[in-house]
């Protein structure tokens, strides 16, 4: 089985929890025994996961250039994973026209249009309803998951977004949330008397993660430390810009701390982690880290969102500054609770992230499909006319791009 994986970044396992939902995709794909080639647009990184140590090959494309329609004919892909919708736009015509018959995969990693949505509502600070949905983010996303053969959904609220709002028949998504897959050594977790600090950790490039950020400087930060004077917030991420250093503050207690070399080490020397995200989509990684490592978090609704069904949270879930702060200070002084919010993230952890289930259905799913393939496209008109009009103008579009490169090279 051969599957070719097309991305616009490598895959980042310590630098985003996308770059580690990659990772778990194609360690899955792997234990198959597939034949894999990863091919992305961008430049090498130094963060970036040495996939020839998966016996993973590595390719180097370009947007808008013939020399992938050789590539892909060449390769003849049994299936092609398209990672975000913005991929598939770009590459998936010429996927159709030279390998029609790979099945095809989305990797959405979350609703771009619902972070998107919520980030302008925000701005206009006013409550997000399902209106602001509409706009030309989530035509382009929502035509791209209809032209798809199955996309690949983390968190049940945008499963049930895409049904109820967006009228998807679930036919052509699959519900895969993230894949925990490593055993808690709890006897070797520091104690409630041997942390120390608040962490905050996230990609600096992803706009919830840098909001989160600031709002901890202006508004949550002054509140726990007038109570708290003693206490120090240490912010890590990958990619911090000049403008998140300048708010480097130690006498305040406000520590931007840039890369973390191990996140594990970091999140387990923590008492606890604040993440007050007020906007975003998707599940959050940096949540699911703090459970993994026994941390208890401070969240807001849309942090928790589809993270714990309904189970009880690992911490506290909050979304007004003065309620956030209280909270905070309460559950960093109150070992009692701070213990049982520790166990509640291991039930978490235990009933939501096990892997075997989901990775089972994902494999059934992929196979299914695949052997039923004109069946399942049949049953799909949408992407026949999605294909149709929007390839057409995708495809002219873009030769005309090549051949303008052409000419000016």
């Amino acid at each position: 089985m051969k599957l070719l994986v097309i991305a616009a970044v490598w895959p980042e396992p310590n630098s985003s929890a996308a770059g580690t939902r990659m990772m778990s995709l194609l360690k899955l794909f792997k234990k198959q025994q597939w034949d894999i080639t990863f091919a992305c647009t961008a430049s090498d990184s130094s963060h970036s996961y040495p996939l020839a140590n998966l016996d993973i090959q590595s390719k180097h494309i370009e947007v808008n250039n013939d020399t992938f329609d050789t590539f892909a004919s060449e390769l003849q892909p049994n299936i092609v994973l398209y990672d975000r919708f913005m991929i598939e736009e770009q590459f998936s015509w010429r996927i159709d026209q030279h390998c029609p018959n790979a099945l095809t995969l989305l990797e959405t990693s979350d609703l771009h249009c619902l972070r998107q949505a919520r980030q302008n509502a925000l701005k206009q600070d006013r409550e997000f309803t399902t209106d602001d949905l509409n706009g030309e983010t989530a035509y382009r996303e929502i035509a791209s998951i209809l032209r798809t053969d199955i996309s690949l959904i983390i968190s049940k609220y945008e499963l049930q977004l895409l049904q109820d709002t967006f009228h998807i028949s679930p036919l052509i998504f699959h519900y895969l949330p993230f894949l925990h897959l490593q055993e808690q050594q709890t006897d070797a977790w520091p104690n409630f008397e041997q942390r120390e600090g608040f962490i905050s950790i996230g990609n600096f490039k992803h706009a919830p993660n840098w909001d989160s950020v600031q709002y901890l400087k202006a508004e949550i930060w002054p509140r726990i430390r007038e109570k708290l004077p003693k206490a120090n917030l240490y912010i890590y991420g990958a990619y911090p810009p000049p403008k998140a250093t300048q708010l480097n503050a130690p006498k305040q207690g406000f520590h931007i701390k840039g890369w973390a070399d191990d996140a594990n080490i970091v999140m387990q020397n923590a008492r606890l982690c604040l993440a007050p995200l007020r906007f975003g989509a998707g599940l959050k990684g940096k949540l699911l880290d703090a459970m993994i490592n026994g941390t208890p978090s401070i969240t807001s609704s849309i942090g928790a969102e589809a993270m714990h069904s309904d189970l009880a949270w690992n911490g506290i879930i909050s979304d007004a500054p003065d309620e956030y702060a209280n909270a905070a200070i309460e559950l960093y002084q109150n070992k009692l609770s701070w213990q049982q919010c520790q166990k509640n993230g291991l039930n978490i952890l235990a009933h939501c992230y096990q892997p075997a289930e989901f990775e089972d259905q994902l494999i059934n799913k992929i196979s299914s499909t695949q052997q039923n393939l004109v069946s399942h496209r049949t049953q799909n008109i949408y992407a026949g006319l999605l294909k149709y009009h929007a390839f057409k103008s995708s495809k002219y579009m873009s030769l005309w791009i090549t051949e303008k490169n052409k000419k000016n090279g």
